[in-house]
């Protein structure tokens, strides 16, 4: 059994209005981040993963399988969505383990992984109080640990770290590591752009339906050579160092920092720029920090698109 998530120049259209168009990836095992605006295609790539619709063109392998063969899917893709609704008066374990019963299990082993799930996601405590209940967060906890309570190989969550507070945000993101180090695909779409450039081992931008990039993000960032590169310089004269760049031919911009206390720099030519910062330091300015201020999600998405649409 291969171990990706493969489309093959996938399109899907829903009447005359585009999902996705022409897609063809190959995702192997880790975490991929999908991000793009509202309407881009995202939750449309995830429902093709899980078998909820159809391709209208191309084909879907998830690990092998197909979407037609939803009894042996089933066991190996957990679908976390990012809107919820609970039927009346279950409790979160009910949730989770009448979930677990839709796969044959007996109620003894439909326990045993309730509670393992629920106990990954930290609410063993709030467990059999109704889940219609819950706040925000907890709702969120619940529907994952429903999504992962099978131990399924393939991960979709849209939008999972929504509502959650800076501690169990990071726990989860843990919880997710700890997926993706044993082999699992684990598949999310984030607004939170600073915690996709963290926790992600590749990202898939998207928009009007097509995918715009994917990879490492400093892998992405490194194929786009007709934009210039963002470097900001921390030093202790910013204003002599701004005259000495002036004097470069592939410096494309050079602008005082809003904080007065160092440079922001615009090369057409990285290599010749830090080769140029190397005789900067060696001729007696003192710098602090040279740092590269879009190898991020926001700023590539931002060159590749335009800058014109807000990321969601």
């Amino acid at each position: 059994m291969t171990d990706q998530i493969v489309f093959e120049n996938v399109s899907k259209f829903y009447g005359d209005v585009l999902g996705v168009n022409r897609v063809n990836l190959s995702i192997p095992p880790g975490i991929t981040s999908l991000v793009g605006p509202n309407g881009s295609g995202k939750t449309t790539l995830m429902n093709l993963v899980t078998g909820l619709i159809r391709p209208s063109r191309g084909k879907v392998t998830i690990l092998g399988l197909t979407p037609d063969q939803p009894e042996k899917l089933f066991p190996l893709v957990g679908y976390c969505a990012q809107f919820d609704s609970f039927p009346k008066g279950l409790t979160g374990y009910e949730f989770v383990s009448l979930y677990l019963r839709l796969s044959g299990r007996d109620a003894a082993e439909c326990d045993e992984l309730a509670w393992k799930a629920i106990d990954c996601v930290g609410l063993r405590e709030a467990a059999t109080r109704k889940a219609a209940g819950y706040s925000k967060g907890m709702r969120q906890r619940i529907r994952l640990a429903q999504s992962i309570a099978h131990n399924p190989r393939v991960l979709i969550l849209d939008e999972p770290l929504n509502g959650l507070d800076p501690l169990v945000r990071a726990e989860t993101i843990a919880l997710f590591r700890s997926f993706a180090k044993e082999g699992c695909h684990v598949i999310l779409s984030s607004h939170v752009l600073h915690e996709v450039d963290i926790i992600s081992d590749q990202v898939i931008l998207m928009n009007g339906g097509y995918i715009v990039a994917e990879g490492n993000i400093k892998g992405v960032r490194s194929e786009i050579r007709e934009q210039p590169m963002q470097v900001v310089i921390r030093c202790d004269h910013p204003n002599t160092l701004a005259s000495r760049f002036f004097e470069e031919d592939h410096i494309v911009e050079v602008r005082m920092h809003h904080d007065k206390k160092g440079l922001l720099i615009k090369t057409s030519d990285p290599d010749r720029f830090f080769s140029l910062m190397n005789h900067v330091a060696l001729n007696g300015h003192k710098l602090e920090s040279v740092a590269p201020v879009d190898d991020d999600v926001n700023s590539v998405y931002e060159y590749l698109i335009g800058g014109e649409d807000e990321i969601k």
